[in-house]
C-alpha cells in the first residue's frame, strides 16, 4: 500500500472509478503479478464476478498468443488444430471437475504444444516441407539431432499420424526408456518420516506434506489440491480419503493433522474461508506444488527420490488390490511400481493385463 506501488495504484485508480471491477478491464491491464494478485482476492471476496478456472483461462490466452506468434504458411494452423483437439478439448472438460489439478495439466500441454511448433519450425527450415508431408525419417533425424525436450514432440506426432488424410504411414516417437529409478533406502525413509515428527522448527503444514508423500506416495500437484474434507475425523480414529476408501492416520501423527486443519495457513484477508487443505498466498487458491518441493528441502526430502521408495516399500508390504483403493493409482502404475520393486505377487501379473 505503499505510494508508487502497483497495489496502490490498482486501488486507486479502482477508487476514482477508472478501473471497473470486472475482468474484461483487469485484462486489459499489463499483465503483472499485483494484476493477478488483487483480481484473485476481489474475486474470492466476490466483489468480482468469476468468470470460471482462472488456471484454463491463462492457458487460453496463452494458447492464442502462442498460435499468433507462428507462421502463417500452414504452421499456426495446424498447431491450432492439435492444440484444440488434443489438449484444449480435454482441459475444459477437466476444469469441470473441482478436484482436477489444471496446473500440471496446462504445464504439461505447453511444453507438447512449444515443442511441437519448434519442431514444424525445423521441418520447414531443413527440409522446405509442411507438417502434412511429415515422415519417419524427419522425426527421428530431429530427435538424433538436440536435446531430450524434443521427446515431447511425441504426442503431437501421434496425433498427426491418427489424422485423416496422412498418407505416409504410422509415425511414432518412442519413449526413452531411464536407466534407473532415483530413491533412497528404506532406512532414510523413516528418518524423514521422524523428521516430519520431530521437526518442530519447520511450520505444521510442510511436515504433513511430508508425511503424506512418505506414508502414501502421493504425488505434490495432488497432495496440494486436497480439501479439508478429505481428513475424516470419527470416534474410531482420523483417516485421509486418498483414492476410494480412506486409509487410516497413525495416531501418533493425528495432533499434527489437527494442527494443519485448525490453521491451514494464509488465512487473513488473502485466503480465508478456503476449502483447501493447505492454502497458497493467492486468494481461492492452494499452494503451488513448486513451493511444497522447496520447502521438503527443509526436511532433507528429495520428493522424486522419496515418492519412489514409498511405492517401493508400500508394493512390498500391501496388496495390490488394497494399494488401488487407498492410494487412488490406476492398475497399470502400481504394477508397474511392483515390477520395479521385485515384487512376486500373481494379483500384479493379473492386474497389469486387465483394462483400467
Amino acid at each position: 500500500m505503499r505510494r508508487g506501488t502497483k497495489a496502490r495504484t490498482l486501488l486507486e485508480a479502482i477508487g476514482d472509478r477508472e478501473l471497473a471491477l470486472t475482468n474484461e478491464a483487469f485484462d486489459n491491464l499489463p499483465s503483472s503479478r499485483s494484476v493477478e494478485h488483487l483480481r484473485a482476492l476481489l474475486i474470492h471476496h466476490r466483489m468480482m464476478p468469476a468468470r470460471g478456472d482462472e488456471t484454463l483461462v491463462r492457458f487460453e490466452k496463452w494458447l492464442t498468443n502462442r498460435i499468433a506468434e507462428l507462421p502463417d504458411d500452414g504452421t499456426s494452423q495446424l498447431i491450432e488444430r492439435y492444440a484444440t483437439w488434443q489438449h484444449l478439448r480435454r482441459i475444459r472438460d477437466q476444469a469441470a471437475d473441482p478436484d482436477s489439478d489444471l496446473v500440471a495439466v496446462t504445464q504439461a500441454a505447453k511444453q507438447n504444444i512449444t515443442e511441437a511448433g519448434k519442431f514444424l519450425l525445423w521441418l520447414n527450415e531443413n527440409h522446405h516441407v509442411p507438417g502434412t508431408e511429415l515422415r519417419q525419417h524427419h522425426v527421428d533425424e530431429y530427435l538424433s539431432g538436440g536435446p531430450s525436450t524434443r521427446e515431447h514432440i511425441r504426442n503431437f506426432v501421434r496425433w498427426l499420424s491418427g489424422q485423416k488424410g496422412h498418407q505416409h504411414g504410422t509415425l511414432d516417437v518412442p519413449f526413452r526408456t531411464p536407466h534407473s529409478m532415483p530413491m533412497i533406502t528404506q532406512e532414510e525413509r523413516i528418518q524423514l518420516v521422524r523428521n516430519c515428527i520431530e521437526d518442530t522448527t519447520v511450520i505444521p503444514a510442510t511436515r504433513v506434506v511430508g508425511l503424506i508423500l512418505l506414508l502414501w506416495a502421493q504425488p505434490l500437484n495432488k497432495i496440494v489440491s486436497l480439501r479439508r474434507e478429505r481428513i475424516i475425523a470419527s470416534p474410531e480414529g482420523m483417516r485421509i480419503l486418498l483414492g476410494s476408501y480412506p486409509a487410516i492416520i497413525p495416531e501418533a501423527l493425528t495432533e499434527l493433522f489437527w494442527q494443519q486443519l485448525r490453521n491451514p495457513g494464509n488465512q487473513n484477508t488473502t485466503n480465508s474461508d478456503t476449502p483447501w487443505l493447505f492454502p497458497g498466498r493467492i486468494a481461492g487458491k492452494h499452494l503451488h506444488p513448486a513451493t511444497l518441493y522447496k520447502r521438503l528441502r527443509l526436511l532433507g526430502i528429495d520428493a522424486q527420490r522419496a515418492r519412489n521408495a514409498t511405492f517401493r516399500d508400500l508394493c512390498q508390504e500391501v496388496d495390490a488390490r488394497s494399494l488401488i483403493d487407498l492410494l487412488g493409482y490406476t492398475r497399470p502404475v502400481i504394477s508397474h511400481h511392483a515390477a520395479l520393486s521385485g515384487t512376486a505377487m500373481s494379483d500384479y501379473t493379473t492386474l497389469k493385463h486387465q483394462q483400467p
